[in-house]
């Protein structure tokens, strides 16, 4: 996980430096088989050089992007959280949906294992 030290270390905020942390430390123990890789300003994690996941901070709120929400616009909705065409936003105040996380990594994972590039398209 060093890869992302630089990155949190500019967080200001010690409590969301700390919530970032605490999640990408869930994402390393819950698939230890995703790489941890540091692209384009943010933490995401890899399979087999194909993107499955990340993360950015904000001042309002943490998101994650996996790289298709199709299918889980109801389940986002349904736990209260917004959510943009490519991402889930998390306001710092409300707990961390480990449930739906679980749900949109072992979808990519599965989805994208015969895939051969970065991204799906």
């Amino acid at each position: 996980m060093d890869v992302f030290e630089a990155y949190i270390e500019t967080i200001e905020e010690k409590e969301q430096r700390e919530r970032l942390v605490e999640i990408l430390l869930w994402v390393k123990e819950t698939f230890p088989q995703l790489e941890p890789v540091f692209k384009w300003n943010q933490p995401m994690f890899t399979d087999h050089g194909t993107f499955i996941i990340g993360f950015s901070v904000s001042k309002k709120h943490i998101a994650f992007a996996p790289e298709c929400l199709d299918g889980f616009e109801e389940k986002i909705k349904a736990a209260g959280y917004g959510h943009g065409k490519k991402l889930v936003r998390m306001p710092w105040e409300k707990p961390i949906p480990y449930d739906l996380l679980r749900e949109f990594i072992t979808f990519n994972i599965e989805d994208k294992k015969e895939c051969t590039t970065f991204w799906r398209h």
